[in-house]
């Protein structure tokens, strides 16, 4: 047994010293306070619920911790608020912002957020199908005219807010800039919906047919 405790003793020895030194080093380290810009997450969101409602993207932080943990590069990228949503129904909700809802480095911890609080406007989900509108550009020579548009699919399926998707009387196209002669032309189109928290429900392509005449 002592062999043990003497068996390479001045390394040992050399060992303890420098373990002390380190603990000494971090004990004594000044613990500093900070603002950090969070972004804010959501999880659990139930598929049947949407947020209607112009959200808090950015949340600022008043964070404390050793000055070492304060200036790591990596601080303002790993900070953020993440609100879980498992529970929430169609109405007003408003969620505080505490240290729960925050994810921050080891050493790292939350003195307050501001805001403090995040409230958000939550409607049911609803899904329909609204027509398509062809929009043209100008261009055509003065004899021609439009004779004939189909436009394939005629309708989209657009998807959010049920208010909001309740609203929507039909989506357009781009403006489409036809070829200036007589005949038929097959045309890709982009659709668009007028609404930002309403989305399509599949790609929103559009493949137009046209047949230009003379007057």
């Amino acid at each position: 047994m002592k062999s043990f405790f003497t068996y390479h003793i001045g390394w040992k020895l050399l060992s303890l010293a420098a373990a002390v030194l380190i603990w000494i080093s971090v004990a004594t380290e000044p613990e500093l306070a900070t603002f950090v810009a969070a972004h804010v997450e959501f999880k659990n969101l139930s598929p049947g619920v949407e947020i209607d409602s112009d959200v808090v993207d950015t949340v600022n932080l008043e964070v404390r911790g050793p000055s070492e943990a304060l200036r790591l590069p990596e601080l303002p990228r790993r900070a953020a608020v993440i609100l879980d949503m498992a529970d929430v129904e169609p109405g007003q909700r408003t969620f505080t912002v505490d240290g729960g809802d925050v994810r921050l480095p080891r050493g790292v911890e939350l003195v307050r957020a501001i805001p403090g609080q995040i409230r958000i406007v939550f409607e049911p989900g609803a899904t329909r199908s609204v027509p398509v509108e062809v929009r043209f550009a100008d261009g055509l020579p003065e004899d021609l005219q439009v004779i004939e548009t189909t436009a394939e699919p005629s309708a989209l399926a657009i998807t959010g807010p049920a208010s909001r998707v309740t609203r929507v009387a039909s989506v357009q196209t781009d403006p489409l800039t036809l070829k200036p002669e007589a005949g038929t032309n097959t045309y890709r189109l982009e659709a668009y919906v007028n609404d930002a928290r309403v989305r399509f429900q599949d790609a929103p392509q559009v493949t137009v047919k046209v047949t230009v005449g003379k007057k």
